[in-house]
């Protein structure tokens, strides 16, 4: 019921987020090593989140050529349980944005299960709406979201504070795009949930829906 609330509420109020991690899967046993996240209130960034994560093993070569992050770097950083009770308490009531929203979910989910605690809210993806609203763009990877919207950026990539403040103004553009390309004003998480889910084709009889009061 709490989520059904939630996802009614205004999509410019939610929390973005991103992890890295020490591999793709975690019923393979791969664990997160890093969170960043943004709180967005009424479309403006009002809170961050950044830890790194002690994932209980080292991390491979090419994790850390990959993100940046070391084992050094997490050797003395909490464990993953630790980190992902004090997160559950900063997204705690509030809606989750993600880039690629399925592999964070999945990390998501396993930490929580592991720390034995939970979350009320439920997951957009920006990738799969940005299929939708920017079908000409030449991939819809974020950095290629980036420049072709012409986002702010500090070109660092694979961190994950930095990632969830660009997917963070992506998912903010989209909203205003929404409003000044095709006349949507007010629109609820739940639209954007189902315009993640719409097929190419049926994007223009969805937002048309929207234009006459026809509430998704």
């Amino acid at each position: 019921m709490a989520s059904k609330m939630l996802d009614k509420r205004n999509a410019n109020t939610v929390v973005v987020l991103d992890f890295e991690t020490t591999g793709l899967s975690p019923n393979m046993g791969d664990r997160a090593i890093e969170i960043g996240a943004v709180l967005l209130e009424n479309g403006r960034i009002t809170d961050r989140f950044q830890q790194l994560m002690n994932p209980g093993f080292r991390i491979s070569s090419f994790i850390e050529n990959y993100t940046g992050i070391t084992n050094t770097m997490v050797r003395g950083a909490d464990a993953c349980s630790l980190v992902i009770k004090e997160f559950a308490s900063f997204i705690s009531g509030h809606n989750l944005v993600a880039h690629n929203a399925s592999f964070d979910k999945k990390f998501l989910d396993a930490e929580m299960s592991v720390a034995t605690t939970g979350y009320d809210g439920t997951f957009a993806c920006s990738m799969l709406i940005a299929r939708r609203l920017y079908q000409n763009a030449p991939n819809h990877q974020l950095g290629t979201l980036v420049k072709y919207n012409k986002l702010p950026t500090d070109g660092v990539f694979h961190r994950a504070l930095a990632d969830a403040e660009m997917t963070a103004h992506l998912w903010l553009r989209m909203l205003e795009d929404l409003e000044r390309r095709h006349q949507v004003s007010n629109v609820s998480f739940a639209l954007m949930k189902t315009l993640s889910k719409t097929s190419k084709t049926g994007v223009a009889a969805l937002l048309e829906k929207q234009r006459t009061n026809v509430v998704v």
